[in-house]
């Protein structure tokens, strides 16, 4: 069966991308958004002369973003303009121990071996790796579909494979490299955006350092945001079609397939269904039981990253001692860890970070004033309420004031918080989490939840919770992928010369 019309439900990074290469080999691709703009978790929205990007805020791996444009003739240049931070971020230890990670790689070799005589040339070890496992990893293993262990049975692929340290944990190979504590916390920071602790995570992800490091911290001028609109023009282009406030309520399920997408305000026939909305949301709340794929106690099983309490604070001041990017380590992430992974609760002391984009950005507030967003890690599935999370952006105002030498409460002239709640409200998001599956060596490849229904033969997932994993550039990576298996599956249209 040649299939023609593809409804896609979410317009996250993974379904902008899933519904762009659908239209571009010539399926009929309709996507439909329960909210009133596209984007997902990376909506922006402006509020008294602010814009704040509502969700990510790190541009890491441009070669996939630039991958991605490339296959239809584009350039990210085309839709968006970046700039590469320098430094990439800084990291504050305590009041007046202030880290800015510099881009250049001779200034980050001296910052090191300030720290640790040996620690430049051991850097250099360390990246070598890394980039094998970058290479191998981003250009290989995450664009397999991951639905059988044949995929990995090639004799170059399992050496490569066991190369990439999937065995061993982060923890432990960082430690091989260096010993002081400093550059521990810089090398275990990227694997904070994987949702599990360096001891769960397998040493397979020092990809992330080569990210950071080698590849660059960067920016779109504007913000976030603006790699959504690019996408959104692209997949107009691509003759894909966009209907919004779409809240989908029901898949109807008819001899092993979905026959027809159900919302509040109308019903879409379909011969193909990709699912960029929440996993669990799908599975459990759209299908019926008989066509749903995993058990309750399955998913009460899974790992999950964490959520996130955040602020949008608009400032009638600029700021000082900050950059656009900034790591507040100034508590021992080891408790805070605990509190997210192991007995899951509202952290006592918690790291926090803070993207100021107005210091590189001046467009993106008033004239003469800071955007500012705050983000605390926190564990999924906690109580949210408006008491707890003013408790906790007093502790956070407190520290932030104190280590940046700045009154900044009294300058606020916009605030808005956003948790759990919010998170199951707008993104229908599996206890409230923020990221999806955290990336354990038990939730890696085929031991994510399958990018294919085993029960409805023409439904699909993309997304943070299938393969490859959380992320921006992986969401971007799980469009491809799952467009690919449906054109594997469902040949595209032929056109006809008349």
């Amino acid at each position: 069966m040649a299939a023609k019309r593809v409804i896609v439900i979410g317009s996250g990074f993974s379904g902008l991308s899933a519904a762009t290469c659908l239209a571009d080999k010539g399926y009929e691709v309709m996507v439909l958004e329960k909210n009133s703009s596209p984007g997902g978790r990376a909506r922006s929205f402006t509020a008294d002369g602010f814009t704040f990007d509502m969700g990510p805020s790190w541009y890491w791996m441009p070669d996939v973003f630039e991958s991605y444009f490339n296959r239809f003739g584009k350039s990210t240049a085309d839709y968006y303009d970046l700039l590469r931070l320098d430094p990439s971020y800084t990291v504050v230890f305590g009041e007046d121990d202030f880290m800015d990670v510099p881009a250049r790689m001779p200034e980050l070799r001296a910052l090191f071996e300030r720290m640790e005589k040996g620690s430049a040339a051991q850097l250099d070890r360390f990246l070598e790796q890394a980039a094998y496992k970058y290479e191998v990893g981003i250009n290989q293993l995450v664009y397999k579909p991951s639905r059988s262990l044949a995929e990995f049975m090639s004799p170059r692929l399992l050496l490569d494979v066991l190369r990439m340290d999937v065995f061993q944990s982060f923890h432990k190979h960082v430690r091989r490299f260096f010993r002081h504590e400093k550059i521990i916390k810089l090398m275990e920071f990227p694997i904070l955006f994987l949702g599990a602790l360096p001891r769960n995570t397998p040493a397979l992800y020092s990809l992330m350092n080569y990210a950071d490091i080698s590849l660059g911290t960067w920016y779109p001028v504007g913000g976030m945001y603006k790699i959504v609109e690019g996408m959104v023009r692209l997949a107009e282009e691509k003759g894909v079609k966009f209907l919004y406030n779409q809240n989908v309520q029901r898949l109807q399920v008819q001899e092993g397939s979905v026959s027809h997408v159900q919302t509040e305000t109308g019903t879409f026939e379909a011969e193909v269904v990709v699912a960029s909305a929440d996993y669990h949301h799908v599975e459990k709340e759209l299908l019926p039981k008989a066509s749903q794929s995993y058990t309750d106690s399955y998913w009460d099983t899974r790992v999950m990253a964490p959520s996130s309490l955040l602020f949008y604070l608009g400032l009638d001041k600029r700021l000082k001692n900050l950059r656009h990017h900034n790591l507040f380590f100034d508590e021992d992430f080891g408790p805070h860890a605990q509190e997210i992974y192991t007995h899951p609760q509202w952290p006592k002391k918690p790291l926090f970070y803070v993207s100021a984009p107005s210091v590189t950005d001046p467009g993106v507030a008033p004239e003469g004033c800071e955007n500012l967003f705050i983000l605390i890690p926190v564990a999924p599935g906690l109580q949210d309420t408006e008491e707890l999370r003013e408790k906790y952006f007093n502790l956070v105002m407190d520290r932030l004031e104190r280590l940046t030498k700045q009154d900044i409460r009294s300058h606020i002239i916009y605030k808005r918080s956003y948790a759990h709640k919010d998170f199951i409200q707008d993104y229908n998001a599996f206890k409230g989490n923020a990221y999806g599956l955290a990336n354990t060596l038990l939730q890696t490849a085929i031991l994510k939840p399958s990018l294919k229904s085993r029960k409805v033969r023409n439904l699909y997932y993309t997304g943070q919770l299938t393969v490859p994993g959380p992320g921006v550039p992986p969401s971007l990576i799980s469009g491809q992928v799952v467009a690919k298996e449906i054109e594997r599956e469902y040949a595209p249209p032929v056109a006809v010369n008349v």
